[in-house]
């Protein structure tokens, strides 16, 4: 056998890892795309409406798979001269081709995106990443507890999922350069470091918060569903993150009730809108069953500002009355098609008080920036 041969045996560990190094990679950029579009995908509707299936099919426009594309249009040496050009003049420019927008069709291909299969666990994780109960403050009864994962080892043995890729590395490193041989190459079982946790508790008080919902006649398809796609983020989120929170659910038109979650998120209603008659009902059932003195509570909002303009003034009254016992009080008004200026929110601008956090939503990617305005944990910070 000559120096330049070489034998790869069916037992070269390094072959074994190269698909699952790839999927980990593979895994690895989908996640990152999953996060540069959670804008876009938190409102996706077929996420919003699934049927309780683990797994999701999330579109992703922004991973690119490599692949060659021959430009036919250098065909035409557009870069030539004739000799008598000088320095600075434009010689030739690219065709511009449209991708069927504008004027007649196109014959550039559209834009493809990616479908990638990830649980609703994942992306959970993913979106409630840096969320958290705002101003939570301590309670007569620390009943509420929130769950973390603390890394607390790293081990020689474990399972694929849990290698840790720094600590491999540096052991790689460590090791290649110990022979005399430095560089990253010729990763062994040796080398492998995997991560281990637990799952830790944090006790906090206790929490109640009220989903407040405007069903009248002019909150049409598009303002209902951007509504009922925040609160379903809402509501996993509460659950995913707190074991022990409170959800109230309270609609309203020109009359406020108390809901079950499912007729919360499916029943329709109509008529006109009355918005003091849900800020009433929430101050009545925080009356009634949920003390400031043992409860954290938070008050959210939705809308579309098309409220009775004589009862705006009642409106600001009672949100004033809210923020008495509230640690936080959320207002979402949805600009929808026939949406006009002289709204709720508008009304809402002479309420000053740090706990009171308003957000205008004009599109379906304006729920998760929605949902990180109203969930975050420094505003009690920032208000001090």
């Amino acid at each position: 056998m000559s120096d330049g041969d070489f034998v790869i045996s069916r037992e070269d560990w390094s072959l074994h890892r190269k698909g699952e190094i790839d999927r980990e990679r593979h895994r690895e950029k989908v996640r990152e795309a999953i996060k540069k579009n959670l804008a876009d995908i938190v409102s996706e509707e077929s996420i919003i409406m699934h049927d309780g299936r683990k797994i999701l099919k999330v579109p992703i426009r922004s991973l690119d798979e490599f692949h060659f594309r021959f430009d036919y249009g250098k065909q035409k040496h557009g870069g030539q001269g004739d000799g008598n050009s000088k320095k600075g003049d434009v010689v030739y420019t690219d065709p511009q081709k449209g991708q069927g927008k504008g004027k007649g069709a196109g014959e550039e291909p559209g834009v493809d995106y990616y479908e990638a299969d990830v649980t609703i666990e994942e992306l959970a994780e993913m979106i409630f990443e840096d969320l958290g109960l705002p101003n939570l403050e301590q309670k007569k009864k620390p009943e509420l507890a929130s769950e973390s994962v603390e890394f607390k080892d790293v081990r020689k043995k474990g399972i694929a999922s849990n290698i840790d890729r720094k600590r491999t590395i540096i052991e790689v490193i460590k090791r290649n350069a110990l022979k005399g041989n430095p560089g990253l190459h010729g990763i062994t079982p040796e080398d492998l470091r995997y991560k281990t946790w637990d799952n830790t508790y944090k006790y906090e008080s206790s929490a109640v918060v009220l989903a407040m919902m405007d069903t009248s006649g002019s909150m049409g398809p598009f303002e209902k569903y951007i509504a009922r796609s925040f609160f379903f983020w809402m509501v996993r989120f509460l659950r995913t993150k707190y074991n022990n929170v409170q959800i109230v659910f309270l609609a309203h038109h020109t009359e406020a009730k108390e809901t079950t979650e499912e007729e919360f998120f499916t029943k329709g209603t109509s008529g006109g809108t009355r918005c003091s008659s849900v800020y009433k009902l929430a101050l009545d059932v925080i009356e009634k069953r949920y003390s400031p003195q043992d409860y954290n509570i938070y008050a959210f909002h939705f809308s579309d500002g098309d409220n009775l303009v004589s009862d705006n003034d009642n409106c600001i009254k009672l949100i004033n009355e809210l923020l008495k016992v509230c640690n936080m009080v959320g207002y979402g008004e949805i600009e929808g098609a026939y949406y006009y200026t002289s709204t709720l929110r508008t009304a809402f601008k002479r309420v000053n008080n740090p706990k009171f956090t308003s957000v205008t939503i004009k599109d379906k990617s304006g729920v998760y920036p929605a949902l990180k305005k109203f969930f975050n944990q420094t505003q009690g910070e920032a208000a001090n």
